[in-house]
């Protein structure tokens, strides 16, 4: 087996810190244990839940479809840059999904308020997306997205967002679109690829309608 610390130990480096900071806030229980009751703890649920499902859902697909052979990928320039890549681009889909969800879950419990939402939302993935920047590897295609993603939210029809998992359109495509394999196998892998991101998010769903402290986000707002 390959030397581990010969692989893009930058890439490896990443891995382990979003590990580390996913374990710290989930706490050793394995539940969330910070209440989301103001625009910065709303801010980190999304951002920390859009980044461990996009983290989670394209490693653990490569791991499983490439099996004792995966630690060699890494070997391949070609395949690392296509992997940092799609770890932004399905980054970007799980933002954009996660945040139309708990926007929904606002606006449903208070249609009056749905503008005060629409300005609450916007404003947390813009700054997201502000302090993210352009990353280094993260290819041609992000600036694109990222506009896609602000659009989206500032179109969303918040009042008629669902509880279930209707706002998690474009995660499971994403996926399916970037994780960098030859397409023959992915379309051998389609159904279960796309359930596999569906089923991820029905904890972040959970652990939300039970942490969000709906009046206190918007009563907070400035």
């Amino acid at each position: 087996m390959t030397d581990q610390s010969k692989l893009a130990p930058g890439l490896w480096l990443q891995i382990a810190q979003g590990w580390q900071t996913f374990r710290d806030y989930m706490g050793a229980g394995g539940r969330r244990k910070e209440m989301v009751n103001d625009a910065a703890s709303l801010r980190r649920f999304l951002e920390e839940r859009a980044s461990h499902v996009a983290q989670t859902s394209l490693y653990g697909y490569l791991r499983t479809r490439a099996g004792q052979r995966y630690p060699e990928l890494f070997d391949e320039d070609i395949f690392v840059d296509a992997l940092n890549i799609a770890k932004w681009q399905v980054w970007l889909a799980c933002l954009a999904d996660v945040t139309v969800y708990a926007g929904g879950l606002l606006a449903q419990q208070q249609p009056a308020t749905e503008t005060r939402v629409a300005r609450l939302m916007l404003g947390i993935v813009d700054t997201i997306l502000h302090d993210t920047g352009i990353p280094a590897d993260s290819g041609e295609a992000f600036t694109t997205h990222a506009e896609q993603v602000r659009t989206r939210i500032a179109q969303c029809p918040w009042a008629t967002v669902g509880e279930g998992e209707d706002a998690f359109s474009e995660s499971p495509a994403a996926l399916y679109k970037w994780a960098p394999l030859v397409d023959n196998l992915k379309q051998l892998d389609e159904e279960i690829v796309l359930n596999s991101v569906r089923f991820r998010w029905q904890e972040v769903r959970r652990d939300l309608r039970q942490a969000l402290d709906i009046d206190a986000v918007l009563n907070k707002q400035h």
